[in-house]
């Protein structure tokens, strides 16, 4: 069920980051980043499922929290930190009087 929400949550946000920059900058702005988000999950995932291993034994911490919903966890919570900073709203300028957007 974890695994299932944290899937869940991965395709909301690529659908609206994909939105949000298709509407901001270009088609091709929001296929960018939505690739790349698919490419750090993926390849996040990787990487956490290799230390969780080493960690944890396959059946993790019970029926519903086995070692890939940890790593899945683990990596949702690396993403978090690293979108936030990369997706941080840009400061608004003021450019001759009128608020440049």
């Amino acid at each position: 069920m974890v695994t299932a929400l944290i899937f869940f949550a991965h395709i909301m946000f690529i659908l609206v980051i994909f939105t949000k920059n298709w509407q901001d900058e270009s088609l091709a702005s929001g296929l960018t980043n939505a690739a790349l988000i698919i490419v750090l999950f993926a390849v996040g995932w990787s990487i956490s499922t290799t230390l969780i291993k080493l960690i944890f034994e396959p059946k993790g911490l019970g029926m519903h929290y086995d070692s890939d919903a940890i790593a899945l966890t683990l990596l949702v919570i690396t993403e978090f930190f690293f979108y936030k900073m990369y997706y941080k709203e840009k400061p608004k300028t003021i450019e001759g009087g009128k608020e440049k957007l």
